[in-house]
């Protein structure tokens, strides 16, 4: 181990080799957000843990306002560690925090610091804001914006629609040629002679009016960010049922940047239902080469009751992995 620091998702780790009982050490920088940050630590009768951005333009133009939680332990160790209170700080300089951890820890350990939340404040002053999530995953596939809005209006205003789409509590118009061309599902349904091609209905029953209101609105290009994210786990489910890659991979990268310890563990069901190979994998690295998993025993307990038994071994193999990592 070295000074090197990990990331996942909102989590960063600083292995920590040979602290003796006098010492200064300054991490490497990693990226979290728009900024690249740094931890450094001061020993004397305390563990002084410090946590700043880099001294930048950003840093100095937008410095952030962030919600986390720091925690050390012993390299190694399940039972020896402490957790800091939910701070809440605008950061500038390596003098804005310091966390003094009274610990007789010595030689090998690991720092990290989970990020609840982490905003923007703009120097001149305004209004915060969130550095997830970014518009541009969902809204990149929709461009340019003047085009839109002819779209925007073509599912509004069901102009020209020629297919019916019943959902559990209501229906809604739409147009063949637009689904064809998103979903081979579709496609299909139109192209042979379905029930759906002869009564140009088909039902989506297992969706809310709402929720399938946002799911064509990515398939036309026009989905609000705040509908994304409100129903992103319908969307993953439609993305699955009608084969639709591009907003499989959309729902996978948004539900990764989010992870935490309060979801991780729906985060790896999930992944495991839908086989989302690079969340199942952040959320493993989550728990286990992260040790996140210590901080909530219970909720684990209750997850290994009902995992499926391939998951579980997977499971198995990565506690072995990171056990050898330490």
């Amino acid at each position: 181990m070295g000074d090197k620091v990990e990331t996942v998702a909102r989590l960063a780790q600083w292995k920590i080799d040979n602290v003796g009982l006098s010492s200064y050490k300054k991490s490497e920088p990693f990226k979290v957000g728009i900024w690249n940050w740094y931890f450094s630590i001061v020993r004397n009768m305390f563990l002084y843990i410090h946590l700043f951005p880099e001294p930048s333009q950003v840093s100095k133009d937008y410095p952030p306002f962030a919600r986390f939680i720091i925690r050390v332990s012993n390299a190694g160790s399940s039972s020896s560690f402490q957790i800091s209170p939910v701070q809440e700080k605008l950061l500038r300089t390596r003098d804005d925090f310091f966390w003094p951890v009274d610990t007789s820890f010595v030689g090998r350990f690991i720092i990290d610091v989970e990020f609840l939340d982490l905003k923007i404040c703009p120097r001149n002053g305004g209004e915060t804001t969130c550095v997830w999530p970014s518009d541009g995953n969902v809204l990149s596939i929709a461009s340019p914006r003047s085009s839109l809005r002819g779209l925007s209006r073509m599912l509004d205003d069901a102009i020209h629609a020629d297919l019916t789409l019943v959902t559990a509590d209501g229906t809604l118009g739409a147009h063949k040629a637009v689904l064809s061309a998103s979903s081979p599902v579709f496609q299909s349904m139109f192209h042979h002679n379905l029930k759906e091609k002869e009564s140009s209905t088909i039902h989506i029953e297992d969706m809310s009016l709402e929720s399938c209101t946002a799911f064509i609105s990515f398939l036309y290009g026009t989905i609000k960010q705040e509908d994304f994210r409100q129903h992103r786990l319908v969307l993953l489910g439609a993305a699955h049922k009608y084969d639709i890659g591009g907003l499989k991979d959309i729902c996978e990268e948004s539900l990764l940047e989010d992870l935490n310890t309060g979801n991780v563990l729906e985060m790896l069901n999930e992944a495991w239902f839908y086989q989302l190979h690079k969340l199942k994998k952040g959320c493993l690295v989550f728990l286990f080469e992260f040790g996140k998993i210590h901080d909530i025993k219970d909720e684990m307990n209750n997850f290994v009751q009902h995992a499926d038994r391939e998951l579980m071994l997977e499971m198995f193999q990565e506690v072995l992995s990171a056990s050898n990592l330490v």
